[in-house]
């Protein structure tokens, strides 16, 4: 009997899992300070070993800077930046893919020494190799990312600024819902109620509206269209249709803002309601309802935040502040649609 509870939960590495989320909570804050500081294109090769020491001598930082200076980036926007100023930024790129280095390490590590110890949960072995290979991944395509900035743009491509961030994001949930299955073992029974689907949907919702922020950050959409809550005094900005359909869904201001407006006045609404919901259900335990009013009350709060991030122009602070707190968001709806599971 001792050995099945062993083999069905282990506190410890429920903890080292929630550490790993912290890991990449930090990875997304700091790699909007690297977007936002338009540091993202100072590192043009991708060297997963070897770019893991930074320039140790002038000549180094030098061949870096010539490096830089080939790309469009330099030539139509930063021409005649000096070598110190490209140091700054060049530091946030490094900083970023250093910390991702350090994740995976932080990630790879406890998980061979639990996997030797046996302390892994027998259910949640091969779930935790596919967030292995997920984060893997993530390396491969943040350089996917970056080299769609070094030929013919001066910025990454929005789609693949999606793409990486949504794989960051499906990181956190999924390391947050495995930490919270190992914490509690296996489920003997489920919520015999309709909540199991609502929370899936609202946590979906809140994935899709990060998407959406993702191509509002890619295009520098928050630049633009910064009176509220009209769009350059008209319900749908003028330039809104581009000239083929994924153009305009992809790459018009335009139409990247109004998009993640409208889903935000959706998720806002859905949000508040659920929690209404929550709170009077005669089905949930007390867990489910608070973190259902958690979930709630942030959404209301990033809707705030968001429209002071835009009428503001997007500064640096706030525009951290907003990416951090749809991070908690969607760790609010996973343990909620985790908890609402289970009796």
């Amino acid at each position: 009997m001792t050995s099945f509870l062993r083999s069905d939960r282990s506190k410890p590495v429920a903890i080292w899992l929630l550490v790993v989320a912290a890991f990449v909570l930090a990875m997304v804050v700091v790699g909007g300070a690297t977007r936002l500081t338009g540091s993202g294109l100072s590192i043009t090769e991708w060297k997963p070993v070897t770019g893991a020491i930074p320039p140790m001598s002038e000549a180094a930082w030098h061949a870096e800077f010539a490096k830089y200076r080939e790309i469009p980036q330099y030539q139509q926007v930063n021409r005649g930046m000096s070598l110190s100023e490209f140091q700054s930024i060049y530091w946030w790129e490094w900083g970023h893919r250093f910390l991702g280095r350090l994740t995976g390490l932080v990630f790879f590590a406890p998980f061979v020494w639990f996997a030797v110890r046996r302390e892994i949960p027998r259910r949640l072995t091969w779930r935790l190799v596919g967030i292995f290979v997920l984060g893997a991944a993530q390396g491969a395509v943040g350089w996917w990312m970056v080299a769609s900035g070094l030929s013919e743009r001066v910025s990454v491509a929005p789609e693949r600024l999606m793409v990486h961030l949504g794989l960051a994001f499906a990181l956190l949930a999924a390391l947050i819902w495995t930490a919270l299955d190992a914490w509690a073992g296996g489920a003997r029974q489920t919520l015999p109620s309709p909540w199991g689907r609502r929370a899936a949907w609202l946590l979906a919702l809140i994935y899709f509206q990060i998407l959406l922020g993702a191509l509002v950050a890619g295009n520098d959409a928050g630049l633009v269209y910064n009176d509220f809550p009209l769009m350059g005094g008209r319900l749908v900005p003028e330039d809104y249709a581009a000239t083929t359909l994924w153009g305009t869904l992809a790459h018009s201001q335009g139409a990247v803002q109004l998009h993640h407006r409208l889903a935000a006045y959706l998720l806002t609404g859905v949000a508040v309601a659920v929690g209404l919901a929550a709170w009077r259900s005669n089905y949930l335990h007390r867990e489910s309802k608070l973190l259902a009013v958690a979930v709630a009350a942030a959404v209301v709060l990033q809707a705030a935040l968001g429209v002071a991030t835009l009428v503001l122009r997007a500064p640096v602070g706030l525009s951290i502040a907003h990416q951090l707190i749809a991070a908690l968001i969607l760790a609010l709806a996973t343990a909620f649609a985790w908890r609402v599971r289970r009796i």
